[in-house]
């Protein structure tokens, strides 16, 4: 004859219910804290993005106003480091400084805390404030010095990003040196 055999155990123990809940609740702080810190890191990734950018842009402003100088038969450092401009405790300027649609005569003093950038869709950054441009987080400053003294065909370029996010402060930086080579 056949014998049928009940087990008395046909569910989950109250034991085994709480270590199977706790497992869970686990794994989803877990994720939850992986993606949340996701999220902050490629937030501030954008905004080092550009401020990289805006950094390199300021290196090129001043590397075309030295172009520009050789291209008008001009000393190569006017307008960059001569009598009439001192950058060496930082200047400010946008891509379009030194130029006929520039408004302004070259580099200008970057002020106790400096200005903020604008920017207006499909136009350059710009400290022009008018119209539709909108104001940016992002700072510039452009520092010019002699880095020997007895040296006349060498400056280096140093520029430096700031922005705040979320109460915190950021910065970045980059140099190059221009020389005299035309």
């Amino acid at each position: 004859m056949f014998h049928v055999s009940y087990s008395m155990k046909n569910g989950f123990t109250l034991i085994e219910l709480v270590i199977s809940i706790f497992i869970l609740v686990v794994a989803i702080i877990g994720v939850y804290n992986s993606f949340s810190t996701v999220v902050v890191l490629t937030a501030g990734a954008s905004s080092r993005f550009t401020a990289s950018y805006l950094v390199q842009e300021g290196i090129e402003i001043v590397r075309n106003m030295r172009d520009n100088n050789w291209l008008n038969n001009q000393d190569w450092k006017t307008g960059i480091s001569d009598i009439n401009t001192d950058c060496s405790s930082g200047c400010e300027a946008y891509y379009q400084t030194g130029t006929s649609m520039d408004t302004r005569s070259g580099l200008t003093a970057f002020g106790s805390s400096g200005n903020y950038l604008n920017i207006k869709e499909g136009v350059f950054y710009s400290y022009d404030n008018t119209g539709s441009f909108v104001t940016t987080k992002f700072k510039r400053k452009i520092t010019i010095t002699k880095p020997n003294p007895l040296t006349t065909d060498v400056l280096k370029v140093s520029v430096l990003v700031t922005w705040k996010e979320k109460d915190e402060n950021f910065s970045f930086q980059a140099e190059e040196y221009l020389y005299n080579w035309y």
